[in-house]
């Protein structure tokens, strides 16, 4: 189960958050059929956009991130809401390259180390928030801490991880992030740092500890806050049928003509929607 267990530590100077993303990698990994490196790449970005998807303030606010570097691996796209409810997809699913020196997966390789990193949330409000930053390493977390230094001023530190096993599944995968409260003293907001320092293999302690774990082992908390994201597309015959209303008759009608149907292919999920021409009349009508 995916969890998101959220808590203050440290004289409540400190906001923790410790993620188990587990089986929403994997729900990816089947969905894109996704090489090992995709899926870490993928799935670190799913994991951070989660936790960043916790701080939208109502259930129908949404989230938009994109990560573009100059990487083989292309831009990879995550969208999600304040329901926590969660989907992506990478633009070059099957690519996979070699191990690094270090025998761990090289997605500052597939993404990319010059690019840019983009940020758009939709909360009701007449414009939407945006911010971007430029990639640090493409290693995803790095790029997610420099995010939030410069573009929302935040005090932040993001460690993630992807493991996946023989099988091409994965066995292990989620975040840990902390961030600093306004009032965190410089000894808060150290001791902080440097426990996220020793934590460098994210996605094992999250196989073999889990969630709790890492917050009882790390921080010396058992009470926080669960929460259960998921991997949930959002797409629907009827909203496809929205957007082809939104393109006109006589678009529609061409692609008919020309095609013999519509095919509206769902990047999220893989789902493909089919209308004839019957359908197209019933729209219009």
């Amino acid at each position: 189960m995916n969890k998101l267990l959220k808590a203050l530590v440290f004289d409540g100077q400190i906001s923790v958050s410790v993620l188990d993303t587990t089986d929403m990698v994997n729900d990816a990994i089947k969905i894109h059929s996704l090489s090992p490196v995709a899926a870490a790449a993928l799935g670190r970005t799913l994991t951070a956009c989660t936790f960043m998807a916790y701080g939208l303030k109502n259930k129908g606010d949404k989230l938009f991130v994109t990560v573009k570097g100059n990487g083989k691996g292309g831009k990879i796209t995550v969208c999600g809401n304040g329901e926590l409810q969660m989907r992506g997809y990478v633009e070059n699913p099957s690519l996979d390259l070699p191990l690094r020196s270090d025998g761990k997966l090289d997605v500052g390789g597939f993404i990319g180390k010059t690019g840019k990193l983009n940020v758009t949330k939709s909360m009701g409000l007449k414009e939407p928030y945006t911010g971007s930053s430029n990639l640090v390493s493409g290693e995803i977390a790095e790029d997610f801490t420099a995010y939030y230094a410069l573009s929302e001023q935040i005090p932040t530190a993001v460690a993630l991880g992807v493991r996946i096993g023989k099988d091409l599944k994965c066995i292990g995968a989620g975040g840990v992030i902390v961030q600093a409260m306004p009032f965190a003293s410089e000894k808060a907001l150290k001791k902080a740092e440097e426990i996220i320092l020793t934590i460098t293999n994210v996605s094992e302690l999250v196989e073999t500890i889990g969630a709790e774990g890492i917050m009882d082992k790390y921080f010396s908390c058992t009470k926080f806050e669960n929460f259960t994201p998921q991997y949930k597309c959002l797409c629907s015959r009827e909203n496809t049928e929205r957007i082809l209303a939104s393109l006109g008759k006589k678009e529609c009608m061409d692609i008919i003509n020309e095609e013999g149907e519509i095919k509206v292919d769902c990047e999220f999920c893989n789902t493909v929607y089919t209308f004839d021409i019957n359908d197209v009349n019933k729209i219009f009508n």
